[in-house]
């Protein structure tokens, strides 16, 4: 079974996100990162990503991960509310919508990645619950 990284950038005063989920401040070259060579070799050892419901709604039109999302695994997506239709998925990309704890999507997500990465995305919130749960240190 493969580790479970929490990857997050944190400003030296502490910025994680703004109120409204945006780590735009953070990421002024958002679009470049994913051609860096450590990113690449990251995104290779990844076999699923969970992610937080504030990370994913990011994208306006959720049908935009399928081909265009850095990491085109199977992703599983934190929420109390599953949005009304399912977000397109590709032959590599599935979105799995999970309304129970954290704790579920990382084992749905380990199973799925065997011997790969579980890469946890999300804000301060996914964090503190991979953290609490015991996932990730």
């Amino acid at each position: 079974m493969g580790n479970v990284v929490l990857g997050m950038t944190m400003s030296l005063d502490g910025f994680i996100d703004d109120c409204s989920g945006s780590v735009g401040v953070l990421y002024p070259d958002r679009m470049t990162l994913p051609e860096t060579e450590p990113l690449r070799e990251f995104m290779q050892n990844t076999g699923a990503v969970v992610m937080g419901w504030n990370s994913f709604a990011m994208a306006e039109d959720p049908d935009w991960f399928a081909g265009n999302c850095e990491y085109q695994v199977p992703i599983f997506v934190l929420t109390h509310q599953p949005p009304p239709r399912q977000p397109k998925e590709t032959d590599q990309l599935t979105f799995t919508l999970v309304t129970n704890a954290i704790e579920s999507a990382i084992r749905k997500a380990q199973a799925v990645a065997g011997a790969r990465a579980v890469d946890v995305i999300g804000a301060a919130s996914t964090a503190r619950q991979c953290l609490d749960a015991g996932f990730a240190w």
